[in-house]
């Protein structure tokens, strides 16, 4: 059951677009960072503080930076894991995972590294950006979960011995391939497709709504602030994600008892 948000009154939807919603049977949501602000995470560039205040974080955040001083790298990305440690998934969050036991077919695309979409319950996640809380090898991209306590920082992969590095895309990298076909070819099935705390500027998420929109998709936009989108949806909600979605979702897909 979802949470009382306080965003109570009825969203005034056409009868006709609310029926073709709700009897959608392959559903795709995009979240991006509004979504992981609503939990308290602080954006890319907020997270600038204290000792790490003097450091560009674009400077941090790449090949080159972790070749060049790999210590201070993997010390930035344990700091920022610890900020994020603490953080508990909001309502946008856990009403994602819900829609997903409601609906017949359901995908969800991140642009998120946070990984509280795992966390609220959401299991078809393409996660294009990585995750924070995952660890791979420098050299070959070996998935590590457990590693030799050493003295050395970063550890090294007890697969091949290369460095450690977070699962992360950085500047400069391309993003994953397999997860960037899959989420290309979602929108292109997609009966809906919702698009949800992203300003639709950063690419290629920025395509995947454009994508939907042109194989017939009925686009939805949960977005305080219009984006380059918005006149291409067929509904906007202009209200933040945890505010609006358990609201949204309720109303659209009712629970089956």
């Amino acid at each position: 059951h979802l949470p009382n948000t306080g965003y109570n009154k009825d969203m005034e939807i056409q009868p006709e677009l609310a029926e073709k919603i709700s009897h959608a049977q392959y559903i795709v949501a995009l979240t991006g960072a509004g979504v992981s602000a609503e939990s308290g995470i602080p954006t890319f560039r907020e997270a600038q503080t204290g000792l790490w205040a003097r450091y560009n974080p674009m400077e941090l955040a790449t090949p080159q930076a972790f070749q060049r001083n790999p210590k201070l790298v993997w010390e930035w990305y344990q700091w920022r894991r610890q900020l994020i440690a603490g953080v508990k998934p909001n309502q946008a969050h856990h009403a994602l995972a819900e829609l997903a036991r409601r609906v017949p077919q359901f995908t969800l695309i991140t642009q998120n590294i946070d990984g509280l979409h795992r966390q609220a319950g959401s299991q078809n996640i393409i996660e294009l950006h990585g995750d924070i809380t995952k660890t791979k090898c420098f050299d070959h991209h070996h998935p590590v979960s457990n590693w030799e306590n050493s003295a050395e920082i970063p550890p090294r992969c007890p697969q091949c011995g290369s460095l450690l590095r977070p699962d992360v895309v950085w500047f400069g990298e391309n993003l994953p391939q397999e997860a960037l076909a899959a989420a290309f070819s979602a929108s292109e099935s997609a009966q809906v497709f919702l698009s949800i705390g992203t300003s639709s500027l950063v690419e290629p998420a920025a395509s995947l709504p454009l994508i939907a929109s042109q194989n017939g998709a009925i686009l939805i936009e949960i977005n305080p602030a219009a984006t380059p989108i918005s006149h291409l949806a067929q509904l906007t909600i202009r209200h933040s994600a945890a505010a609006s979605l358990p609201t949204f979702v309720d109303q659209l897909w009712p629970e089956r008892i």
